[in-house]
């Protein structure tokens, strides 16, 4: 997959995840296979460059590929102007949100809300694509809601301004996450433009990215949901994908050492507080699948202290609690 001048590894991206895709889990993302990991969406506005919550999100020390920046905002002056200070501080590419249906971003005009104003779309695409040299590129849903599916006139309106790429999530603004993502959509752009074309929504297995692939004919997927306590999903996709065959499974010591590993380099990021506080979502994420995965979690919630989070998962990893039945 080729976005402007960069050709990736593989056609598998992380999808960016407001909290979540931190540079740990972006370099653990990567680690596993993925190509590409976008970094955390981030304001458009100036007043919010320097919060510790901006930086963090921006912070990529010792990452190793591409820097891709997702900004978000509602004007277009004001996000071409994020555009280029992102690429100013070393952004590779820059994405512009238009696919996050939370309240506080569609309440502010931003997001998917702006996918009811093409002309909009049409401003803001030019104007960010004119202010920067770096490949510009797009994320966005189906549409407003079922009766509103305007992904193609968006894609058309996008590719004429000069997006080097398009993601388009199988949902539309109304749906949030609920119900299942649909590739109709994303098929029907396919069919009608050139832009490099990303499908996103529901992909879980290399089973699942192989089937989107077939029906969507997009050139690459993003991950996003699936691989919360999953890294290695991009491996098992990878594998799948250019063998045909299911990559072996995962020992269940494995997976207790990328946590643990995990966790100690989220103490290490974000600090004491706040690390011991990010850690407690991305436990839970690691052993939802496992019977007593639950109350060590809830046991885990208590902890406040990071060493003492860490000798938890030793303690886990010194009993066979952490073996699937």
């Amino acid at each position: 997959m080729k976005i402007g001048p960069y050709q990736f590894d593989n056609n598998l991206i992380l999808a960016p995840m407001a909290g979540i895709t931190d540079r740990p889990f972006r370099q653990l993302c990567k680690e596993f296979g993925a190509a590409m990991a976008m970094s955390e969406m981030v304001s458009a506005k100036p007043e919010l460059r320097h919060t510790r919550k901006s930086q963090l999100r921006l912070d990529r020390q010792g990452e190793s590929g591409l820097h891709w920046v997702q900004i978000a905002g509602s004007e277009a002056e004001v996000l071409a102007d994020a555009a280029r200070y992102n690429v100013n501080q070393g952004a590779d590419i820059i994405d512009i949100n238009m696919g996050c249906p939370v309240k506080k971003v569609y309440r502010k005009a931003a997001g998917s809300a702006l996918l009811a104003d093409e002309g909009l779309v049409q401003e803001i695409c030019q104007q960010v694509v004119a202010a920067v040299n770096v490949p510009v590129t797009l994320k966005i849903r189906t549409g407003t809601d079922s009766n509103n599916k305007n992904a193609v006139n968006i894609a058309k309106i996008a590719q004429s301004s000069g997006i080097r790429a398009l993601t388009i999530h199988g949902r539309t603004r109304e749906e949030k996450f609920t119900g299942k993502a649909e590739y109709k959509t994303i098929r029907q752009v396919r069919d009608q433009l050139d832009i490099t074309l990303i499908a996103n929504g529901d992909i879980d297995s290399p089973e699942k990215a192989l089937e989107v692939l077939n029906l969507t004919q997009a050139d690459g997927l993003m991950i996003g949901r699936a691989a919360q306590g999953t890294p290695w999903i991009f491996r098992e996709i990878n594998y799948f994908l250019a063998t045909g065959r299911k990559h072996g499974a995962i020992s269940d010591l494995e997976i207790a050492e990328i946590m643990a590993r995990h966790i100690g380099a989220l103490h290490q990021f974000y600090g004491d507080v706040q690390g011991v506080k990010f850690a407690r979502k991305h436990v839970a994420w690691y052993l939802r699948s496992y019977p007593d995965g639950k109350t060590f979690s809830h046991n885990f919630n208590k902890i406040t202290g990071p060493k003492q989070q860490l000798l938890a998962i030793e303690s886990w990893l010194a009993t066979d609690k952490y073996q699937k039945i």
